[in-house]
């Protein structure tokens, strides 16, 4: 079951992005600032739900929520600034949109680049673990899928509409096939990638394999990288 917050007397706003390992497409990344007490069943990291899920949660998460914001950065600004740093502009870029300004963040991930002077937290596997972080993998994932399924009815010989843009098979084949195109991600080495070289959580998703979120060796369901408040 989810935690529903990490402090208890702060406003907290979890972030998560979605497409970082991918070979086209822009990253998104949301902010999402939930009631305390807001719970729901079908509510677990993104990439473990089924799409139908994701998609019901969606109009759920934006109406009850205190606030939200969803970013993106493209291909051209991953492949000038690098695909960290890309990452970290968008959950920028959604928090600045944030109509209500959160107190606390928590981050999905181990490296965060630190926003303004507000404190945060990096929590591992953050969004199997918290409900703000679970509902921003949600809407960025959902905003992302989107997108990318708006790309493919340009260039469907890719098949952004079942891959969103991830290494699959089917996606390197149709690379090889009819080369990059402008949403590819330059900077990436495409080209030369081979399946066992590419990693990121989202691509078990779209391969199929979905694996159940492991344990850190100390038996602890996360590992909290802590800011001080008064940074």
């Amino acid at each position: 079951m989810l935690l529903p917050f990490f402090h208890n007397k702060f406003c907290e706003a979890g972030l998560d992005e979605a497409g970082r390992g991918c070979f086209a497409g822009p990253v998104f990344a949301a902010a999402v600032i939930l009631p305390k007490d807001f719970y729901h069943p079908a509510l677990n990291d993104s990439k473990q739900m089924k799409r139908e899920d994701r998609e019901m949660l969606r109009p759920i998460i934006e109406k009850e929520c205190i606030s939200y914001s969803v970013a993106k950065v493209d291909n051209e600004e991953i492949d000038r600034i690098n695909i960290l740093q890309a990452s970290f502009k968008a959950m920028h870029i959604s928090l600045n949109r944030l109509k209500h300004k959160p107190e606390y963040l928590l981050i999905d991930g181990n490296r965060f680049k630190k926003y303004k002077d507000y404190p945060h937290r990096c929590v591992i596997q953050g969004d199997g673990i918290y409900t703000s972080i679970a509902a921003a993998s949600v809407l960025a994932k959902t905003y992302r899928d989107e997108y990318m399924q708006k790309l493919h009815k340009k260039y469907k010989m890719y098949s952004w509409e079942t891959n969103k843009g991830y290494g699959t098979p089917e996606h390197r084949s149709a690379i090889e096939k009819h080369g990059l195109c402008k949403y590819h991600r330059m900077s990436f080495n495409i080209l030369a990638a081979k399946p066992s070289e590419v990693h990121d959580d989202e691509i078990a998703e779209e391969l199929q394999t979905m694996q159940p979120i492991p344990q850190v060796p100390d038996g602890s369901p996360a590992i909290h990288l802590s800011y001080n408040l008064s940074q």
